[in-house]
C-alpha cells in the first residue's frame, strides 16, 4: 500500500503536538487523549509510519489536530511573531540602504551559486552532522572541498550512513552530469514564471495555481504537501497552509523566495512583500519570516560586496523580537567568536538541537554562521553549510545564492561550477534542461 509521507493524520499529530508546545500552547490534554488510545507521540523523523493506523485512531487523530490548529497563541508571542505582512515589517528594523544597481555576472553567480551549493548538499541530506564528516573523512574529503564522492569510502561507514537514495544517481562528482531536479530550484522557477506571467502584483491565488498547474504532487513535502492537498481539498489559498499543517515553521517557504530579491535589486521591502504573498500560502510566522529574509537577503546580495550588509538587509525585514532574528543574530554571534568551527557549530546544536532536521530555526541559524564565518567566500560557506548537517541542500542551496551573488559567476570555483554544464533538469513545464545564463537573463528581464 502506497503511503504517502507527511499526509497520515496518525504520522501528522506527533509533529502537530511539538510545534504547538514549541510555540506554548498547552496541548497537554491532547497528548494524554492520544498515548491513551495507542497513538505514538514520537515525531517520525522522515516520512510515513509503515503501518496505516485502525480507523478510529486515524479519526482521533483528526479530531486532535482540529483541535490544536483552534488553540490561540499566546498573546506576547502572536504579537512578537505577527502574520500580517505590515505588522511584520512594522515590527523589523528597517532602514537598509545599499546600492540598486546590479550586473549579469552577479545575476548567474546567484543562479549558478544556488544549483552548486544544493547539489554539495544533496547526496547526504538526511545524513547526521557525524555520518557527514566520517564520509568525508573517508574519501579525503575531510574538511570538506568539493563535491562527495563514493570512491574510497568504507564499506562499513556507507552501511551506516547510506546515501539520500534519491540522489546518489545524480549528485555525486563521479556521476554529475548537469544540475539535477530539486524542489530548492524548482520552487524558483515558478517564482521566475509568476513573475513573467503575472508580474509583480500577482496574489497568493495565482501561487496556488501555479503550484496545482506546474507541481507534480510528489514533488512538493512537509507544508508544501499539506498546502498542496488542502488546496485539492477545496480550501482558499489563504487557508490551506492553516488547517492541519504542523509544518508552518518549517523550512519550505525560504527556500522559494531568492528569486524575489534578485527581482527588487537593493530593495529589501518589496523583495520581502512579494516573499511573503507567495510564503503564506504554506506557512506562517517564522516560516514566512524566513522566506522575507531569504529574498531580501538576496535583494541586497547581487548589489553589496559585504555578507554584513546581507544580513543586515535580511533582518530589516524581520520581527526584532521573533525567534528567527534570534537565531540568526545567534549564527552570527558565533561566525564572529573564536570558536573553532566544529565548536561553533556544538554550539548551535546545543541551542537548537532539539528542532527537527528540517525546522527553520536551526537551518537559519547555522546559514547566517556558514556566511559570517566565510566572510562571502563562496567555497567556504557552502561547505560550512553543509558539513553543519540538517537540511543540507536546502541551507546549501541558500547559502551558495548568496555567496555565489556577492562574487559574480565569474569569480566561482570552476571545479562547483563546470559539472553543472550550464544545464538544469526540472520536471516545471518549460524550465527542463535550460541553461543558467537564460535564467539569469530573464530575472534580470523582470527587476524592478
Amino acid at each position: 500500500m502506497l503511503r504517502l509521507s507527511w499526509t497520515q493524520p496518525e504520522d501528522l499529530l506527533p509533529h502537530a503536538l511539538v510545534a504547538a508546545t514549541l510555540d506554548g500552547r498547552d496541548v497537554d490534554d491532547a497528548r494524554r487523549r492520544w498515548a491513551d488510545a495507542g497513538g505514538s507521540v514520537d515525531a517520525a523523523v522522515s516520512g510515513a509510519t509503515p503501518d496505516r493506523a485502525p480507523i478510529e485512531l486515524r479519526a482521533l487523530a483528526r479530531g486532535l489536530m482540529n483541535d490544536i490548529d483552534a488553540l490561540p497563541l499566546p498573546a506576547a508571542l502572536a504579537a512578537d511573531e505577527p502574520d500580517d505582512v505590515d505588522a511584520m515589517l512594522a515590527a523589523a528594523p528597517g532602514g537598509w540602504e545599499g546600492p540598486a544597481e546590479t550586473t549579469d555576472d552577479r545575476m548567474l553567480g546567484a543562479w549558478l551559486g544556488r544549483a552548486a551549493g544544493c547539489l554539495l548538499g544533496k547526496p547526504v541530506e538526511k545524513i547526521s552532522r557525524e555520518g557527514i564528516r566520517a564520509i568525508a573523512e573517508s574519501t579525503g574529503n575531510w574538511p570538506i572541498r568539493g563535491y562527495f564522492t563514493e570512491i574510497g569510502l568504507d564499506a562499513g561507514i556507507a552501511a551506516r550512513y547510506p546515501w539520500n537514495r534519491r540522489s546518489r544517481p545524480t549528485s555525486l562528482v563521479e556521476n554529475i552530469d548537469g544540475m539535477p531536479e530539486d524542489d530548492d530550484l524548482n520552487f524558483p522557477l515558478i517564482a521566475l514564471d509568476l513573475l513573467e506571467r503575472v508580474g509583480a502584483g500577482f496574489s497568493t491565488d495565482d501561487v496556488a495555481q501555479s503550484w496545482l498547474a506546474n507541481l507534480p504532487g510528489g514533488r512538493v513535502f512537509t507544508a508544501e504537501r499539506i498546502a498542496y492537498r488542502n488546496l485539492l481539498d477545496g480550501y482558499e489559498p489563504i487557508e490551506a497552509g492553516g488547517a492541519g499543517n504542523p509544518f508552518q515553521d518549517w523550512i519550505g517557504a525560504q527556500i522559494r523566495t531568492d528569486v524575489y530579491g534578485w527581482a527588487s535589486p537593493g530593495d529589501p521591502e518589496r523583495a520581502a512583500r512579494l516573499a511573503h504573498t507567495d510564503a503564506r500560502l504554506s506557512h506562517a510566522r517564522n516560516g514566512v519570516y524566513g522566506a522575507c529574509f531569504a529574498a531580501a537577503a538576496s535583494s541586497a546580495a547581487i548589489t553589496t560586496g559585504s555578507v554584513d550588509d546581507v544580513i543586515l538587509a535580511g533582518l530589516s525585514v524581520v520581527p526584532a523580537s521573533s525567534r528567527y532574528a534570534a537565531a540568526i543574530a545567534r549564527g552570527v554571534e558565533l561566525g564572529r567568536s573564536e570558536l573553532h568551527d566544529e565548536a561553533a557549530i556544538d554550539a548551535i546544536y546545543a541551542d537548537y538541537g532539539h528542532l527537527h532536521w528540517v525546522h527553520v530555526l536551526n537551518n537559519a541559524a547555522l546559514l547566517a554562521f556558514a556566511l559570517t564565518r566565510s566572510s562571502g567566500d563562496f567555497a567556504r560557506a557552502v561547505t560550512l553549510a553543509v558539513s553543519g548537517g540538517w537540511d543540507t541542500d536546502s541551507t546549501g542551496a541558500t547559502a551558495g545564492a548568496i555567496a555565489g551573488a556577492l562574487a559574480g559567476a565569474s569569480a566561482l570555483p570552476p571545479s562547483f561550477i563546470k559539472p553543472l554544464h550550464n544545464r538544469l533538469a526540472s520536471s516545471v513545464p518549460r524550465f527542463d534542461g535550460i541553461g543558467f545564463d537564460e535564467l539569469a537573463r530573464r530575472t534580470r528581464a523582470v527587476s524592478a
